[in-house]
């Protein structure tokens, strides 16, 4: 709890002393305590006395003024109180409880907004999982932002959380991807054959054709079987390269990179298979085995082993997230693409079949993203004539620019990107705007250390007093909160809302007071709030996965 949720709580608990003592209430009714939407009208309003007048049989206003006459001010820290209306009680606080938190920031750094109590709660999320056959897109970029964002946040929020990318490397689109390459062998060494129907197109194929047509010829004396398992291995290895360094460069990184290969090395995939036989949830129809997901709310049942033997994709879906399970996670978060929405419930029904509580799944469905440039949407690269990549994304806006955008909005919704916007340097820019301030702040205190100045803790804070510098010492105080609010709804974009309010907050409190002045009692405690400010704005934008500049 922040000092501020503290502060709220003691006027709360004041205020039921205050009733009791005057005796208008033997037990105290819930008492609300609401932030007037008029600053003007002081700090906290509460109409306690309107609830309690068929209680205390009196008029509200004069329950009101009992209710003020008995109040312990100080314990409250109340400065002032006015009774309005037909008993509304309006409360003005002394802004000193806040200047703990600048000392409060300033002491504990780069560890500030940190939850200090751990959850005990063992989260495992796993996010972008892209096939490795291809270039990873711009809807790959924005399950990456998000994922990672939701991961820090997370880990701020006192959970221990274990980061996981799924290597989608079994399976027919491996084999395509395999075929492809073969093809594109045999094509550079002269020879003529066609690519796969469903087959990979993309020029790094072709690359990865002539080059072991050059490195490699000795393939040609293989079995068809032992040559497409080597470009199968190698395929796999040269696309995985590529997608860690893109997701690296993008500031991304996995504690787990989790093969769908080992599940079959392992024989996990037939022991699970074999379990949901024994708990008699399978069955035989039509020459297939199926799984009775409809016993858990699914609509029908589902496809486990298809006619020919092979298994459908599900199957080893089931074992990766039993695995995930028997790894002790109390939490499974998955980021899925729009086009996984039916994959929900049949997976929630497959972890039933275990008796494990469905609710320990979570899966958050990314909705698209619009690349937009001049107001137009933007679908195919100019250089390559294929679906832009993260790479372009990248390095069109810079890496700063592109991870705030993607994650500025609820995942659960579509997303214009717009690309011109990104890349402007004016306070239209949201991340330019932040970072900014940051930048802004940077220069206020190195301006401030050539005067001799030195910001320290303990300082006499006395002389922050003006209306802009206390809202944003109260903006400052939510961060911890807006951490806890945004991990326990999932919701990453929260953060970016905080970093946007905290920015304004400070350009309204630059525009209204000076930092560096002839006094220098004042002059230091604005240099602490300011200062406080930098570190705050710093730890949010790193939970972001963006830089915070000292100059720009």
């Amino acid at each position: 709890m922040n000092i501020i949720d503290q502060v709220k709580q003691t006027l709360i608990e004041e205020i039921e002393k205050s009733i009791k003592k005057a005796e208008l209430a033997e037990t105290v009714p819930a008492i609300k305590v609401e932030i007037p939407k008029d600053t003007q009208n002081g700090d906290y309003s509460t109409n306690i006395a309107m609830v309690l007048t068929k209680i205390a049989k009196r008029n509200p206003r004069e329950i009101a003024q009992l209710i003020v006459e008995n109040l312990d001010t100080e314990a409250a820290h109340v400065q002032k109180i006015d009774i309005a209306g037909p008993g509304f009680i309006n409360f003005y606080l002394d802004s000193s409880y806040l200047h703990v938190v600048i000392d409060d920031v300033l002491n504990k750094d780069t560890q500030y907004g940190r939850v200090e109590t751990p959850k005990n709660e063992k989260v495992l999320i796993e996010y972008v999982s892209a096939n490795p056959t291809g270039d990873l897109h711009i809807g790959h970029a924005r399950n990456a932002a998000v994922g990672d964002t939701l991961s820090n946040i997370l880990d701020a929020a006192g959970y221990d959380v274990t980061r996981e990318y799924y290597i989608n490397d079994a399976g027919n689109q491996i084999t395509n991807l395999a075929k492809s390459i073969e093809a594109r062998y045999w094509q550079s060494l002269g020879k003529e054959m066609e690519m796969p129907e469903d087959g990979y197109h993309g020029k790094d194929i072709v690359g990865i054709g002539e080059d072991l047509a050059k490195t490699r010829p000795e393939l040609q004396e293989m079995s068809d079987s032992e040559r497409i398992e080597v470009f199968r291995k190698l395929g796999v290895d040269y696309e995985m390269r590529k997608l860690r360094q893109d997701l690296a460069d993008f500031n991304i990184h996995f504690d787990n990179w989790f093969s769908e290969t080992s599940l079959y090395d392992k024989g996990d995939i037939q022991a699970v298979l074999e379990k949901m036989n024994e708990l008699g949830y399978t069955y035989e129809k039509d020459g297939a085995t199926w799984l009775r997901t409809t016993d858990f709310k699914d609509d029908k049942d589902r496809v486990l082993i298809k006619q020919d033997g092979t298994y459908t994709y599900f199957l080893p879906d089931i074992a990766y997230h039993y695995d995930k399970i028997q790894r002790g996670n109390d939490k499974l978060i998955n980021l899925f693409g729009a086009d996984h929405h039916g994959y929900i419930n049949r997976l929630k029904a497959s972890l039933e079949t275990f008796g494990v509580d469905s609710e320990r799944l979570e899966i958050q469905i990314m909705q698209l993203v619009r690349l937009m440039q001049d107001g137009v949407e933007v679908k195919m690269s100019k250089r390559t004539g294929n679906a832009i990549t993260l790479r372009e994304i990248m390095d069109e806006v810079g890496i700063d620019a592109a991870r705030y955008f993607l994650t500025m909005r609820s995942p659960d919704t579509h997303f214009d990107f717009d690309m011109e916007l990104a890349k402007t340097q004016s306070q239209d820019n949201p991340v330019y705007y932040a970072q900014y301030a940051h930048a802004r702040i940077c220069s206020i205190l190195r301006q401030a250390a050539e005067q001799g100045y030195e910001v320290k803790a303990g300082s006499d804070y006395s002389a922050i007093t003006h209306e802009k510098a206390i809202e944003l010492l109260k903006k400052v105080a939510e961060f911890v909160t807006v951490i806890e609010g945004a991990a326990e709804a999932r919701a990453p974009h929260r953060i970016t809302n905080y970093i946007q309010d905290l920015a304004a907050h400070f350009h309204k409190f630059y525009n209204a007071e000076k930092v560096l002045t002839d006094d220098a009692v004042k002059t230091q405690a604005h240099l602490a709030l300011v200062d406080a400010v930098r570190i705050t704005l710093r730890n949010a934008l790193n939970l972001v996965g963006v830089s915070a500049p000292e100059s720009m």
